[in-house]
């Protein structure tokens, strides 16, 4: 599978089953622009840089998420997912081929292997504990 057809088979639903864009005051931002790209000369700009998921609640960015296609490491957006969380200022993120998912505390740079994306309730929580 590729890349759009692993988020649509096994990523979407797994964030509707934890709750996301279900729960009111959730939010999944698709495509969510990080930069605009840098300067290249000549007035151009390479290619902008977007998250593939940013998990908003109550008007907050709460989370990243990189996905890659289900045929490659779950692991292998993680160094794109820390970049663009660290950009967008958010504590959590993830990394996932939609059959795995390897999350990440930001602030206590602890990580590893978690079995579910947290419910927006979980995920305010844990983002202001």
């Amino acid at each position: 599978m590729n890349e759009a057809e692993t988020k649509a088979y096994y990523i979407d639903p797994a964030l509707r089953k934890a709750g996301w864009g279900v729960v009111e005051g959730s939010r999944i931002r698709m495509e969510f622009p990080i930069t605009q790209g840098r300067l290249i000369g000549g007035g151009q700009r390479s290619a902008p840089s977007k998250a593939d998921y940013v998990l908003q609640y109550r008007n907050r960015n709460l989370a990243v998420i990189e996905a890659k296609s289900d045929e490659k490491g779950y692991t292998d957006g993680l160094a794109q997912a820390k970049d663009y969380a660290e950009r967008l200022q958010v504590r959590y993120t993830y990394s996932t081929n939609g059959k795995q998912i390897y999350g990440v505390d930001m602030l206590e740079v602890s990580e590893g292997d978690v079995p579910k994306y947290p419910t927006p309730d979980e995920l305010w929580n844990m983002t202001f504990e």
